[in-house]
Parts: C-alpha cells; sequence; structure tokens
C-alpha cells in the first residue's frame, strides 16, 4: 500500500521520514506540543524500514545499539576469563592437559576442558571480534548517511512548528528599532542579531528576504562518533590481521648454547652464543636468603646473533644458508629488536649438553691415528671419513636407554647421553663394513662397556676424543620470549583516530539557532546535541544584544509570547 509522505511544502520525502527534509514540519504528529526528537533530523534510516526482508533483520541486529553493548560486555567478560589461568602459549615444554590439572586442580582441568586455556586464539573469541567490526560498521553507515543527508540539506527557513518545539524556543514581538528605512521593520534587527551570533562564533546565513536566519558552529562535532568509530573498526582490523600467519608471534622457546634454533612462523634463526649469570654474593645477600642455601642470580645474559636465512629455509633435507643481521646481548628488560623481532630475556637453566665432539680415530694398539672427524649432536651428516676408513651413522640416539626387552631406545630428543651405531669400511674390514658403537662421553663408555660391545673390532680401531679441546659442551639453555607483532603499528593508527573522535564529539558542541520573524513577530529555536544550559546562555545574550531581555532560563520551555 501506497503511504503518501508528501509535506505541505510540496517537498516528497522518504518512507520513515519524521520532519519534514525541507521546512521541518513534523510529518507525524501524535504530540503536537512536546519537543521534537532531532536526532538525524528525522531523517529515514534502514533499520526502521517496515515489514523487513531477511538482508534487513540481520541490518536491523547489527544496527542496535542495545545488541553492540550486549558484544562488548561478552567480550570483556571472555576476556576477563581467559586471564584467571596462564594461556598455553606461555608453556616451555609443557603438556597442557596434565599441567592445568596438576596445577590447579579441578578447577584447572575444567578451565583447559572448556577451551579457556587458549581463549584469545580460538575461533569464538575471534567471531566475537568479528561481530563488534561488524556493528561499528552497520551501525555508523545506518547513522552516518542519514546525518550526512540532514546536515547537507539544511533549509533556512523552517516552519514555524519545528523552531518553536524546539528544547530552547523563543516567540514575542520584535522590539522597536530607532532608525529604520521605509518600509522595513526587520532588516536592522536581523543584522544586529547576525553580528551578535558572528562574535560567538556562529556561521550565519540569511534567507534571500533577509526574514530567515541559520546560524550554526562546530558542525565537525558531530562526525566525532564515527571518526571514534573508524578508529576502533581499524584497530579491530589489525586485532583480526594477529591471526595472519607470520603477523604477530608471542611464545616462549628455549635456547642450548651454542646452538642456531629456527624461530618458526620467520625466516630468522637465533643462537645462544654464550650465556653468563652472576649470583649474589653471601656479603650482598639478605638473611632470608641465605637461610634457603641456594645460590640468587644477580643478572644473567643471553649474548645472542640473529641470523636470516637466505637458501635452503623450507628444505629439510639441506643444510639452510644463513646471514647475520644482527647481534645484541639480552638482559631482563634489555630485549633484542631487529625490525619488529623481538627477544625478551625470560628465564635461564642449567642444562650441561654436549654439542660436539671431534674424537680421532686410531689403532689402539700402535698409537696410529687415521683422521679426525666432527660430529655434532644435533642433525649429524649421515657419515665421515677418517683417513682410510669411511664411517656411515647407521643409528643415532641422542639419550641412549635400553627398553625392557633390553634393546637401544632414546629418551628424549636432547642429547643428554649421546650413543651412535656406525657401520665403519676400509683396510682389514669385512666389505660390507663392521658395526661399531660409539658414545661419546666417557662416562657412558664405562657404564655401557663400549669395548666389550664393540669386540674384536675394538682391538682394532678406537673412536674417542683425546682432550677437553676437542669436545664443545653447552652449560645452559637460555629461555626467551619471541615476540613479533607486524599489526601493532595498525592497533595505535586505530586507537590514535579513536582517540581524535572522542575528542572532538567531547570537547565541541554542534550548535544551531533558528530565526524567522514574520510581520513583526520574532520565533526562535535552537538545538545542541550536548550541554543545554551553555546554548540557552548563548541565545539569552544574544537575545539581550538585540534588545530583547529574557531569562535564560524560561527558553528551555519556551520563552513569553508577547
Amino acid at each position: 500500500m501506497f503511504e503518501n509522505t508528501k509535506c505541505e511544502c510540496g517537498h516528497q520525502n522518504p518512507l520513515g521520514t519524521l520532519l519534514c527534509e525541507s521546512c521541518g514540519k513534523p510529518l507525524e504528529d501524535k504530540d503536537g506540543t512536546a519537543p521534537l526528537e532531532m536526532r538525524y533530523d528525522g531523517m529515514a534510516r534502514r533499520s526502521q524500514k517496515e515489514n523487513p526482508a531477511l538482508i534487513d533483520r540481520v541490518w536491523n541486529f547489527f544496527s542496535s545499539v542495545k545488541i553492540a553493548v550486549y558484544l562488548i560486555i561478552i567480550t570483556l567478560l571472555a576476556s576477563a576469563l581467559g586471564t584467571v589461568f596462564p594461556q598455553e602459549n606461555t608453556f616451555i615444554s609443557m603438556d597442557p592437559s596434565v599441567y592445568y590439572k596438576e596445577t590447579y586442580g579441578t578447577l584447572g582441568d575444567l578451565y583447559y576442558r572448556l577451551g579457556l586455556s587458549h581463549t584469545f586464539d580460538s575461533w569464538w573469541f575471534i567471531g566475537l571480534l568479528f561481530m563488534i567490526g561488524t556493528s561499528l560498521v552497520v551501525c555508523s553507515l545506518d547513522r552516518v548517511l542519514p546525518l550526512y543527508r540532514a546536515l547537507n540539506k539544511q533549509q533556512i527557513r523552517k516552519h514555524l512548528s519545528f523552531i518553536l518545539r524546539q528544547k530552547v524556543s523563543y516567540e514575542g514581538e520584535l522590539p522597536a528599532v530607532p532608525v529604520q528605512t521605509e518600509g522595513e521593520t526587520s532588516g536592522p534587527w536581523m543584522k544586529e542579531a547576525s553580528q551578535a551570533l558572528r562574535k560567538k562564533h556562529y556561521r550565519v546565513h540569511l534567507d534571500s528576504d533577509g526574514q530567515a536566519l541559520l546560524a550554526e558552529k562546530y558542525r565537525f562535532s558531530r562526525w566525532g562518533p564515527y571518526i571514534n568509530h573508524i578508529g576502533l573498526i581499524i584497530f579491530l582490523l589489525a586485532v583480526l590481521a594477529r591471526s595472519i600467519p607470520g603477523w604477530h608471534m608471542d611464545q616462549y622457546m628455549g635456547f642450548l648454547e651454542g646452538r642456531a634454533v629456527k624461530v618458526p612462523e620467520t625466516p630468522y634463526y637465533l643462537k645462544n652464543e654464550k650465556f653468563t649469570v652472576d649470583y649474589y654474593s653471601e656479603e650482598e645477600m639478605s638473611e632470608g636468603f641465605k637461610e634457603r642455601q641456594r645460590d640468587v642470580p644477580k643478572t644473567y645474559m643471553t649474548k645472542a646473533v640473529l641470523y636470516e636465512c637466505t637458501e635452503n629455509c623450507d628444505d629439510p633435507s639441506k643444510e639452510p644458508v644463513l646471514k647475520e643481521v644482527h647481534q645484541q646481548n639480552i638482559e631482563v628488560n634489555k630485549p633484542l629488536q631487529y625490525k619488529g623481532f623481538m627477544a625478551y630475556q625470560f628465564d635461564y637453566k642449567e642444562t650441561p649438553m654436549l654439542l660436539s665432539v671431534n674424537p680421532t680415530l686410531k689403532n689402539p694398539q700402535t698409537g696410529e691415528a687415521y683422521g679426525k672427524i666432527h660430529v655434532p649432536m644435533f642433525n649429524p651428516p649421515s657419515g665421515f671419513d677418517a683417513g682410510p676408513y669411511h664411517l656411515e651413522i647407521k643409528n643415532y640416539f641422542p639419550d641412549f636407554g635400553l627398553d625392557d626387552k633390553g634393546q637401544p631406545m632414546t629418551k628424549s630428543r636432547d642429547p643428554k647421553a649421546p650413543a651412535f651405531i656406525f657401520t665403519i669400511t676400509g683396510p682389514g674390514l669385512d666389505s660390507q663394513g663392521d658395526v661399531y658403537l660409539y658414545f661419546p662421553r666417557q662416562v657412558d663408555r664405562q657404564i655401557y662397556r663400549q669395548d666389550e660391545l664393540n669386540g674384536k673390532l675394538a682391538q682394532k680401531l678406537d673412536l674417542s676424543a683425546s682432550s677437553m679441546d676437542d669436545v664443545e659442551i653447552a652449560a645452559y639453555t637460555s629461555y626467551l620470549n619471541i615476540r613479533k607483532d607486524t599489526a601493532m603499528p595498525y592497533i595505535w593508527v586505530g586507537a590514535a583516530i579513536s582517540m581524535i573522535g572522542l575528542i572532538m564529539g567531547f570537547y565541541w558542541q554542534h550548535r544551531r539557532i533558528w530565526l524567522r520573524i514574520d510581520g513583526n513577530r520574532l520565533a526562535l529555536g535552537a538545538h545542541t546535541n550536548k550541554n543545554w544550559f551553555g546554548i540557552r546562555k548563548e541565545v539569552a545574550d544574544v537575545l539581550h544584544k538585540t534588545g530583547i531581555v529574557v531569562d535564560s532560563k524560561s527558553l528551555e520551555a519556551g520563552g513569553p509570547s508577547s
């Protein structure tokens, strides 16, 4: 059914318009005396559409401020729950399914099972952020477009009911003007009123016959909330961008001395060249620390080198080609920083571990040395040459042990008690090669009786390091908090834009004053989006300067008629 929205002034208004876009006359006048609803100047909004379709209902849902507030409250509660216990990404080599139950009991186990241990990476939390962003976009579009149309189509001469039904209004006779030109009764007064308004920083617009006036100032403040929304949208998009691989990292990693370790999702390798720790002396410690009977660290530092992979970065079968890009000592509160990549000193642990050994292959009976080989404990090569002999790795056990059936196995991936099984070929040996069991550590050679296990081969060949100079040992593992946040600059930009919008909305108020003169009678209406006391005082001052004395308090309910 067609609904007529044409005003008596002749302007055809869109369906849902409350005040005529041209003259301001109320189109749906249920109460002829109450102040007008001036939000968006009565312009129609899509969320107010009658008989909405499915898309309109979705639009209405996200355009609701109440829904937006509920989403924000739910997100804040979820964020609070996510901080009750540590998140999983703060662990180093820890099984979360076991850790939460053992550390925090039944409540911790429930916390883990509900998925709160990885709240900020969960699909539902990201979904909440996405819904808040969608609500901001829809809320802004639903309101900013009608507001733009309303402010862009302002007419100077407004309907009398529009003016007198403003929250601040006045109606009365014009005062006598001493000097008037022939046939002119209002021109001098309007000129004086215009000058008084301009002194108060209003932009004054007069109609062609000089009988109506629109004064306006600080219109830009109306865009403050929407600029704030733009900043928040940029902020949320930047937060969501953290889920893009390589954009955000906040994890804890252990770096053994002397070994370059690849940092996941980055082209970087970080090497702990040397870790040093300085302890408090007994004279420096208080009695409380002395009673603990343990060393207390004073300072500790990681001498770190950052490398960038240039070749063979994603090929595990080849050794990556690394290029040194940065070198820095990492201390507590003094992180390594390089192009947005940061490494913070977090903790350390004494972990004596063998990194490499340079044993010599020789004849134990004659003492003849055939050659020295370099055997790294991490990613060792498949074979070595020592003089006329070739040693091929048949099996490698970083942490050697025996299972229940007495078969060799490794207890962990760390080289705590390394063992190698070589196949050796060369002069005086079987053409298929003889099997040789080698323990780099002297203590393991004795525990597992290396020479007895190798039998007759041990009488021909012996593989061992001649001195400690041939052994490389790492004493410490440095634990670092690795951070990378490509999205952070965008987060700051969004926060800055949002703050600009807040300042615009808080410190300035959009004020408008409409005047019209019919014969010798003046009608005045004024509107602001906040600080009604201020605009009442301004209107009273302007009227006073033009010869009309009125109490500012009486303007809120409409000035006295005379």
